[in-house]
């Protein structure tokens, strides 16, 4: 193991015990902030899902979908076989993956844009399917059930939470194998990389299923902590958005990068929607925060870090201060 990831490794480890031990501090009994410890914890790990398949040079925008089938495949076990949220929770994972390799098999030959909107319309034929079953999905009405855990927000917490680890554990895995080889030579240069000897198709396939199944346990995790979803709720196409814009924010094809823009983002997000006079109209000010950002801090926050931590901003000989490095 390399130095750097050894370093990696330990940072992260300190990071997931301040993780644990945070319903201990005073949070677990406060609701409202156990609410959005636990919604956190799922951004992060869509936004970590989503990340790992950029990685490859792939635009996907079917994690909202795939949060959706993981969502109706614990709706639907309860709804017909009284499966419990846990149970169904491996259930979609397993659906999720496999969905993921079969539309995988198909979209993944495609690049740049046209994989974009092949994923997109997964996901609205995804919503359309389930709004046109009612005898199965109940429609627009959409189904229910009891909240997980009685509704102990500090138990479903540690639930999220190991789902966060598994898409740690990925983004990791991704970083500091072989694989970050692979995915780094694919994004470059598909042609070249199939050239050298990199199985192309098979290592976009794999990161893409793995991915779609975290993205499927988030959903899965989504249903029973809220007890109720629709069609429109669960392939909401505002869930990929964030799940593309959290890592952007934070610093693409990093680790650190989705954390720290889901932190970033879902806590302005937040701050504005209670507010006043932010939460009114607040959509337009978040959305301008993000604009602003891509715009001027084009790594996002962990390469803004770095710049300054190289000394890119220092004044330089010449007069040329606060130089951009990018």
């Amino acid at each position: 193991m390399s130095p750097d990831a050894r370093r990696a490794l330990a940072g992260w480890g300190g990071f997931l015990v301040l993780v644990a031990i945070l319903p201990l501090l005073g949070v677990g009994s406060d609701r409202y902030l156990m609410l959005l410890a636990n919604v956190m914890l799922m951004f992060m790990a869509l936004a970590l899902s989503w990340d790992v398949v950029a990685r490859t040079g792939q635009l996907s925008l079917a994690h909202g979908a795939f949060f959706g089938i993981g969502a109706y495949t614990v709706a639907l076990g309860h709804k017909f076989v009284a499966l419990s949220p846990l149970l169904g929770m491996a259930a979609a994972a397993v659906v999720g993956f496999v969905i993921a390799a079969i539309l995988g098999a198909v979209t993944l030959r495609l690049r740049g844009i046209y994989f974009a909107i092949a994923t997109l319309a997964f996901g609205e034929v995804l919503r359309t399917v389930t709004l046109q079953l009612p005898d199965l999905t109940e429609g627009p009405i959409g189904i229910s059930m009891p909240p997980l855990f009685d509704g102990d927000r500090v138990a479903s917490y540690y639930v999220i939470g190991v789902v966060f680890v598994l898409a740690l554990a990925l983004s990791l895995g991704v970083r500091y194998t072989r694989a970050h080889y692979a995915v780094t030579a694919i994004r470059t240069n598909e042609s070249v990389a199939a050239v050298m000897g990199v199985p192309v198709v098979r290592t976009k396939l794999l990161t893409f299923a793995a991915s779609a199944t975290i993205a499927a346990l988030a959903g899965a995790f989504y249903m029973p902590f809220i007890t109720h979803t629709d069609p429109t709720d669960a392939f909401d196409v505002s869930r990929s958005v964030a799940s593309l814009a959290f890592p952007i924010f934070g610093g693409i094809y990093t680790t650190a990068g989705p954390v720290i823009g889901t932190i970033a983002l879902r806590s302005l997000e937040e701050y504005l929607r209670v507010t006043p006079p932010w939460k009114e109209g607040y959509q337009v000010l978040y959305g301008a925060v993000i604009v602003i950002a891509v715009l001027f801090i084009p790594r996002g926050l962990v390469g803004l870090g770095e710049s300054f931590r190289r000394g890119a901003f220092l004044p330089r000989k010449g007069g040329r201060a606060w130089r951009w490095s990018r």
